[in-house]
């Protein structure tokens, strides 16, 4: 069987620490023992995400589709079990799993994404796909509770010289304290990573949506991304853009107005969060001003 291609840009990722060199120096061999077990062909280039190779394959029986392996985190372990409840419906049709591999064998999809198209018609392709894939969570998720109550100890061990104003901070441990004992919180499987690059075109249905991050939660949560992402093409009127987003978004979902909105503030005031802590250098380099940008707009 040939070599198996790692792209260059999944090998940079060496640079996040021992597990992350570890994986990469195991990842060929796993791929080519998935090929084999699962009697698969390679049928073109690797691709990669943030943390998974993703080869095109054909099955034994002919079929295109593709075999995804992931570096091993929380977030990965139950994405096969949100595609089976999703069956297809929405979403990226799974085939095969291997959760101790993090092994996913997925129907393949067109490289084309919803960055391709105007950004008011993307919103409103996804806040449509919202009412499908929020079904019933099961017992097998982490509740979106369980990971406010985590995240709020952390907003208050934020330093008051923090360079974000305040202010933010007290609201955002204001929301997280009220959410964090609200029962519509938990309850519905949730995506928590549903962005413009993560719906693909089909051949069932014209957009599909891939790479669940799921937890039991709040559909309302879902909205933000569709902010933050596409931030270059926010000419002019910064209010109006991050404002327009947001409601053809939820028009579109049938969402509650005031409910998303609080939402989408205690998930920029996250991402500031998360920055503060990791200092992660992949970052843009705007992405703090963003977030609090978005903060601001979106209650104006």
């Amino acid at each position: 069987m040939p070599a198996v291609d790692i792209p260059a840009g999944l090998q940079a990722v060496a640079a996040r620490g021992p597990e992350w060199a570890g994986w990469l120096d195991r990842l060929p061999r796993l791929t080519r023992e998935l090929l084999e077990e699962w009697k698969l062909r390679v049928d073109g280039g690797s691709r990669h995400g943030e943390c998974a190779l993703v080869v095109p394959v054909l099955t034994a029986d002919g079929q295109r589709a593709v075999l995804k392996v992931q570096f091993p985190h929380w977030e990965a372990e139950t994405e096969h079990l949100a595609l089976r409840d999703w069956a297809g419906d929405g979403a990226v049709q799974l085939l095969r799993a291997d959760p101790r591999r993090f092994a996913l064998l997925l129907e393949r999809l067109e490289p084309r994404d919803l960055t391709t198209v105007d950004v008011y018609e993307a919103c409103e392709i996804v806040g449509t796909a919202y009412a499908r894939l929020h079904v019933e969570a099961g017992p097998q998720y982490r509740t979106l509770s369980g990971e406010l109550k985590r995240w709020l100890e952390r907003f208050r061990q934020l330093p008051a010289s923090a360079p974000v104003p305040h202010r933010y901070v007290e609201q955002a441990i204001s929301l997280a304290e009220d959410f964090s004992t609200d029962p519509a919180t938990d309850g519905r499987l949730i995506h928590t990573d549903l962005h413009y690059e993560n719906v693909l075109a089909g051949t069932r249905e014209p957009w599909l949506v891939i790479d669940p991050k799921p937890l039991s939660g709040d559909p309302h949560y879902e909205v933000a991304p569709l902010i933050w992402n596409r931030w270059d093409e926010i000419t002019g009127d910064l209010r109006f853009a991050v404002q327009q987003r947001f409601f053809t978004t939820i028009d579109a979902a049938g969402l509650d107005e005031e409910r998303a909105r609080r939402w989408v503030v205690l998930r920029q005031m996250l991402n500031v969060l998360w920055t503060l802590e990791s200092a992660d250098a992949l970052l843009p380099q705007d992405w703090l001003t963003r977030n609090i940008a978005i903060v601001k707009a979106i209650q104006d």
